[in-house]
């Protein structure tokens, strides 16, 4: 039924290609239809193409979108495999697109695609560098969101105002349109984490861009899931950091760092449960309590820093013993540095943070190596 619709309206017309609408999905076989339907009333009079980008939806939906695209040549299908994140998934859509201008959008209809001709004219006619859908402009609202989904958005664009070159009202917003040449320019120095890539590209690109804003109200999902999780705030802190001291010092080398602090109050607590509740002598403890603190380490490392390549079943088991390889090596680098430091400079405490820095610094890049390693 889409497909006759399609070609009735239009669908394999030779008109050129003028704009390319990338909508990054994750197990939204319910939305494809409708979207494709609402896109195909509201861009009539022009020349687009849509490109959905697939992170491995269980679903059905890469097969729908490939049934779909057999009938409609400005449907193009691009599935990803072992690779995730919205931001990245749109970078990669764009990137296969040859029109002038390239809009974003969710597929999940909670984007009022109406303003799409608007967000394009503002480009292609009024001559703006990007155009974006923003719920906090006049005509703009976050539709049925309670009160305390809004004071979280409010303070997250107010964290992101420091490391934007061009302002926005919206810079959470994932509804925008951008001129190419632009999104290329920016392109390199884009750090692709998480679902913000607007805010990425305003913080990555290397001047201001001149705006327009196009207010809407956002929408209710109607059909699948949401995909925010508990793991949205740290990639939105990663890309602050990224795009604050991410030039100076790795992101993960922060993650990693701030989750051996933890660990270092995980083998205290250990140290004193095995010593004055197993009553175990102090070697015993000791050893425990350092196995147990860079399990510790190791789990939330491979849920969180690692995440991208998360390591599960057997894979976390071999990993586990890599890691605690990895993490020995650097005590044995912590011991020794610092003990050739102290023989120097005869300072207890320069002496130990400089083997804690070298065995940290041992452990983050030996993990990535071993551990962690990208197939």
């Amino acid at each position: 039924m889409l497909q006759q619709q399609l070609a009735a309206n239009g669908a394999l017309s030779d008109a050129p290609l003028a704009l390319s609408i990338v909508i990054p999905t994750l197990n939204e076989v319910g939305n494809i239809e409708p979207l494709l339907e609402r896109l195909t009333l509201v861009l009539v009079d022009l020349g687009w193409e849509v490109i959905f980008v697939d992170d491995g939806s269980t679903d059905g939906t890469a097969e729908l979108v490939t049934e779909i695209a057999q009938a409609d040549r400005r449907v193009r299908l691009i599935r990803r495999i072992g690779r995730r994140g919205l931001a990245s998934a749109v970078v990669e859509g764009a990137l296969a697109s040859t029109t002038p201008v390239i809009a974003v959008i969710d597929a999940d209809l909670q984007h009022d695609e109406t303003i799409l001709p608007a967000l394009y004219n503002a480009i292609a006619v009024d001559g703006r560098e990007l155009a974006i859908g923003t719920r906090y402009c006049q005509g703009g609202s976050c539709g049925e969101w309670a009160e305390s989904r809004r004071k979280i958005s409010r303070f997250a664009t107010a964290l992101a105002a420091p490391i934007m070159k061009t302002r926005l009202t919206d810079p959470m917003s994932g509804f925008f349109a951008v001129r190419r040449s632009v999104l290329l320019e920016a392109a390199p120095a884009l750090s692709n984490v998480g679902y913000k890539i607007l805010l990425d590209l305003v913080a990555s690109h290397p001047r201001p861009l001149s705006v327009a804003e196009v207010g809407y109200t956002f929408g209710t999902r109607q059909s699948g899931a949401s995909k925010l999780d508990q793991m949205v705030a740290l990639e939105y802190l990663e890309l602050l950091l990224d795009k604050t001291i991410g030039r100076y010092i790795p992101v993960k080398l922060i993650q990693f760092g701030a989750i051996g602090v933890l660990g270092v109050g995980v083998h205290l607590t250990l140290l004193y449960l095995l010593l004055h509740g197993g009553n175990l002598a102090f070697g015993a403890a000791q050893a425990g309590a350092v196995i147990g603190a860079m399990t510790f380490n190791f789990a939330l490392n491979n849920r969180f820093t690692y995440r991208d390549r998360q390591l599960k079943g057997f894979a976390w088991l071999t990993g586990l013993l890599s890691f605690w390889l990895v993490c020995s090596l650097g005590a044995v680098a912590n011991v020794g540095i610092g003990s050739l430091v102290f023989a120097q400079f005869h300072g207890w405490w320069i002496a130990g943070v400089a083997g804690a820095v070298v065995g940290s610094v041992w452990n983050y890049v030996a993990s990535g190596w071993l551990t962690w390693t990208r197939k």
